[in-house]
């Protein structure tokens, strides 16, 4: 395994990050194809031992029940020092189940600050090494929130604060609020980009590379739709309701992307997942691309990706039939 730095903090983390909402009970949540504490342990176990160190979890996903599995399963084959653990706040753990109370949501100071201590109590740990905002909150001032999470880094529940997709100008507005005032600022983005989606490249990834802060792309290859050819399903994509919103609109355009990395995962005699995960890799500003896994098998592709390096030819192959998107995966 490889390892890099954090955008350009001194943090240390595997080039491989294993997202975690494959983990947790089916029955909690709104994603059946979710794998159980049994289910996941072999999955967990195996990225540990191939090196990887990063692991990022949310509080909403699978109803909190994400967190306690991978904590719980983490503190089986590792020490809490050798491992980086990132988790999310803003929808509310129990987001599933109903309609949802004052203050269970959002990034209000109380909201925050009652979310960090139920995530950390989930998880096992006393810190969580990466504090992500999963999504902008409208009702909030960005002032408050950003105070509210430099409080929390100050405490020591968190070693840094990153976060996850929004729009350039409100990413910078929140830089500049936290700048203006000495509190922490994000030290990393985690945001959508995969050859069917790439709508990032116009304003915020340059933002980024501007600022130093570490890309942590999500779905790298498109929730499972880089990784076979376009008509296979499986029952995650037969069952899940965000990933035929993202893409149902542009299904002929996304096609044509799927048909190149095809023919060169023939060409080039590995699995079409690596040909995708590797155009990611290749990316300037990417520290981590967030992997999911529900095989071990999944996370030996991914490893191998890393050593697979794209010609130019094949660079421009696969960007050739790109069509532009709605802006998407904001909510």
């Amino acid at each position: 395994m490889k390892y890099v730095k954090l955008g350009t903090t001194g943090l240390d983390v595997s080039r491989l990050c294993l997202g975690c909402m494959t983990f947790g009970e089916p029955n909690a949540g709104t994603h059946p194809w979710t794998l159980g504490e049994e289910a996941s342990r072999p999955i967990i176990k195996h990225a540990v031992e191939q090196g990887i160190n990063f692991f990022d979890t949310a509080n909403s996903y699978s109803a909190g029940t994400s967190e306690t599995i991978v904590g719980k399963i983490l503190k089986e084959y590792t020490n809490r020092d050798e491992i980086v653990i990132a988790t999310k706040v803003f929808y509310p753990a129990n987001m599933w189940e109903g309609s949802t109370k004052p203050n269970e949501k959002g990034l209000s100071r109380k909201a925050l600050m009652n979310s960090i201590d139920a995530s950390l109590r989930r998880l096992g740990t006393e810190y969580v090494d990466l504090y992500q905002i999963h999504r902008w909150d409208y009702e909030t001032p960005i002032e408050e929130t950003m105070e509210a999470l430099h409080d929390i880094v100050k405490a020591g529940k968190a070693r840094y604060i990153g976060a996850s997709s929004m729009y350039a100008w409100q990413f910078a507005k929140a830089q500049h609020v936290a700048q203006a005032n000495g509190w922490s600022r994000f030290v990393s983005m985690q945001n959508y980009v995969n050859l069917l989606y790439r709508e990032e490249e116009r304003e915020m990834i340059p933002l980024c590379l501007d600022q130093g802060v570490g890309l942590m792309p999500w779905s790298p290859m498109a929730r499972g739709r880089l990784t076979r050819p376009q008509g296979e399903q499986t029952e995650r994509t037969k069952t899940d309701i965000s990933g035929q919103s993202f893409y149902e609109a542009t299904e002929i355009e996304d096609g044509r992307v799927i048909d190149v990395v095809e023919q060169i995962s023939k060409e080039r005699g590995v699995p079409m997942a690596q040909i995708a995960l590797a155009w990611v890799l290749r990316k300037k500003g990417v520290s981590t691309p967030i992997i999911g896994a529900s095989k071990p098998s999944h996370i030996d592709d991914a490893i191998s990706a890393l050593t697979v390096t794209l010609r130019e030819e094949e660079i421009k192959r696969l960007e050739a039939p790109y069509a532009p998107h709605a802006v998407t995966g904001f909510s």
